[in-house]
């Protein structure tokens, strides 16, 4: 696989969305979950603090502090503690956040088995030593609106069995149910069934396939949600750098839904934020080994995707440093936090400075001068 001098990001933690059939995200038992682990750095500096949990320090000129105690945070899009959708989640509740969560269907048996049996309490521990709790699950399959939009497929579907009110009406009207108005909502989705093709040989179905999954469903979630959301709450999303540049390898109409995403977050933040006084963001996130970005194909004898953009990354990004969930997860903190209460419309990007660059430090054609 060749990468051009323009930069190279890609997927973060998007959890696996799609219909009937097997999704490119799907999460793969392959990958450790300690690969995912926070940034020690940061991971020390809080162990050190001694505070309550709910009053997370943030490393400002001057003294700042955010305590989201009371505030109750949907997270859609979690399926497993190794990508950026649980990374928000842990940084949510490390300011005293209520967590609830929306799962994709065909996974919610096997993530609600692995809280259960606590798979996940490694990636779970808070600065202060206790544990994160997702208080709900909810199943939620993000490219229906309706109980009406769900095919006959679906329905009979054996991953589906048993389940239902999975629909993002339906989902928004259960958490209002159980508890009231929200005041965050995070959109971690994004599904291209044919995310291994070059544009040019995608097909529409694959291509609105990937929109609708990656795309539309943040507008969706913004209407459905919106009415049961206070006023001064945050919406965020995560997008891609493929978004504006040319990223070969990640295809099927993936890169056209991330430009959608972050043209919509513009538009959304307008209306939003002048029918309800709510922000709506973005984050442009690095590339992060996560089991979701792992499943994007991979050439016979070579690196995946995801590891070969971790490596152009590492090779030419200002800064030279790995990039872990927790680095997305803070930054979501923050734009979530009253201390971003004007920051809207934004495209946030946290990958290193990656995306400032024009030019690739280890081409061939710089050979000499690096020398």
């Amino acid at each position: 696989m060749m990468f051009s001098r323009n930069t190279l990001l890609v997927a973060a933690a998007a959890v696996a969305y799609g219909a009937s059939s097997g999704a490119a995200f799907a999460p793969s038992t392959s990958v450790s979950t300690s690969s995912f682990r926070s940034s020690p750095a940061i991971f020390q500096q809080q162990k050190s603090q001694s505070r309550q949990y709910s009053k997370t320090e943030l490393a400002m000129a001057g003294p700042a502090q955010v305590d989201l105690t009371g505030k109750v945070a949907f997270v859609a899009g979690v399926a497993d503690s190794s990508g950026y959708g649980w990374a928000i989640a842990r940084a949510l509740a490390s300011a005293g956040a209520t967590i609830i969560v929306g799962t994709w269907p065909p996974v919610l048996k096997i993530f609600q088995a692995g809280l259960k049996k606590g798979s996940f309490d490694d990636d779970a521990i808070l600065p202060d030593g206790s544990k994160m709790v997702i208080e709900k699950v909810y199943p939620l399959d993000a490219v229906f609106d309706t109980a009406d939009d769900v095919p006959e497929e679906i329905i009979n579907n054996k991953r589906y069995a048993g389940l239902e009110g999975y629909t993002i009406e339906e989902v928004a009207k259960a958490v209002e149910a159980d508890y009231g108005k929200i005041d965050i909502l995070v959109h971690s989705l994004a599904n291209g069934p044919e995310v291994t093709k070059p544009l040019l040989e995608t097909s529409r179905k694959g291509y609105l396939a990937a929109s609708s999954a990656s795309a539309y469903s943040a507008v969706s979630l913004l209407q459905k949600f919106g009415p049961i959301m206070n006023e001064g709450s945050n919406m965020l999303s995560l997008t891609y750098i493929a978004s504006e540049k040319v990223i070969p390898g990640y295809g099927g109409g993936m890169s056209s839904a991330k430009a959608q995403l972050e043209s919509d977050t513009r538009t959304l933040a307008y209306e939003a934020g002048r029918k309800w006084g709510i922000r709506v963001n973005t984050v442009s996130a690095g590339p992060l080994k996560s089991r979701a970005a792992s499943a994007i194909g991979k050439e016979p004898g070579q690196k995946t995707f995801i590891e070969y953009a971790i490596d152009y990354s590492k090779a030419n990004a200002p800064l030279a440093q790995d990039l872990y969930n927790d680095d997305v997860g803070n930054s979501a903190l923050f734009l979530c936090s009253p201390l971003a209460r004007t920051i809207t419309g934004v495209t946030l990007y946290v990958d290193n400075g990656l995306h400032a660059m024009g030019m690739a430090l280890d081409s061939e054609s710089m050979s000499d001068r690096n020398a």
